[in-house]
């Protein structure tokens, strides 16, 4: 007889074991799943291109964010890290995939950019590997592939790695474009994520009511001839987090 529940960590561990093996997408275990996904770097996948999110461009241009300490969450090949190097960002990029970082670590020399990266799940990599604070945490598509109970721990790692007056930006699927629209309990029963959750803005707003509202809209549609990579299929949103004076 096992009574092994005496913490969030064991409460979270559990809950991931409801699903298949074969679903996981966000733990240690989902890393061999990214690395077939990467594997073929020549197959048409609108984010295996070297640019950035449009929506990351624009926040910069229009002074929204500004250098500092960044992280990537899910970098991938590391287009949106590389971009924020390019500009001034001390950049640390987490990717669980050793395919993907090695793949953006060759697209880092190649551009004789300054990046650490980590290999490995976020929310378990200790704060001397990801200590923080950032001044900006970017997530383009990690998010919607978490199951409903890791809100919490992305939300811990906001809680402890991102500055005061620091901001959260993140792409998550749209709902009524892309991703699964079930409740969050179907997901326990049907022990999968099929492919991914979907959002709406309120349930966005009310996942991250402690932070700041700066900006909530679809990602504009680019061309493939464009300098940046934008699909209207996802959200982009932008938070902040309150500075000591504003609590």
């Amino acid at each position: 007889m096992d009574r092994n529940i005496r913490s969030v960590d064991d409460v979270l561990s559990l809950l991931d074991g409801l699903f298949a093996a074969e679903a996981d997408r966000w733990t240690t275990g989902g890393a061999t799943w990214w690395d077939g996904f990467y594997a073929d770097r020549s197959r048409e996948m609108p984010f295996f291109v070297a640019k950035p999110d449009e929506n990351l461009v624009s926040y910069l241009e229009r002074g929204l964010i500004t250098p500092g300490r960044a992280l990537d969450l899910g970098c991938g090949p590391g287009r949106n890290a590389l971009h924020l190097a390019s500009l001034g960002f001390e950049v640390d990029a987490v990717d669980l995939s050793p395919a993907a970082v090695a793949w953006a670590e060759e697209r880092a020399r190649d551009a004789g950019a300054d990046i650490r990266f980590h290999c490995g799940d976020a929310f378990a990599l200790t704060a001397a590997e990801l200590g923080g604070p950032y001044d900006l945490i970017y997530d383009s598509g990690c998010f919607h592939h978490l199951p409903p109970h890791r809100r919490i721990s992305y939300r811990a790692l906001l809680d402890r790695a991102l500055a005061p007056g620091g901001h959260l930006a993140l792409t998550c699927f749209a709902a009524g474009a892309m991703g699964s629209e079930l409740p969050d309990a179907d997901f326990y029963r049907q022990a999968g994520l099929g492919g991914g959750l979907a959002y709406t803005p309120e349930s966005l707003r009310w996942i991250f009511s402690d932070l700041a509202e700066v900006e909530l809209r679809r990602m504009r549609d680019e061309p493939a001839a464009s300098p940046v990579f934008g699909e209207p299929f996802l959200w982009t949103a932008l938070f902040r987090r309150a500075s000591p004076a504003q609590r």
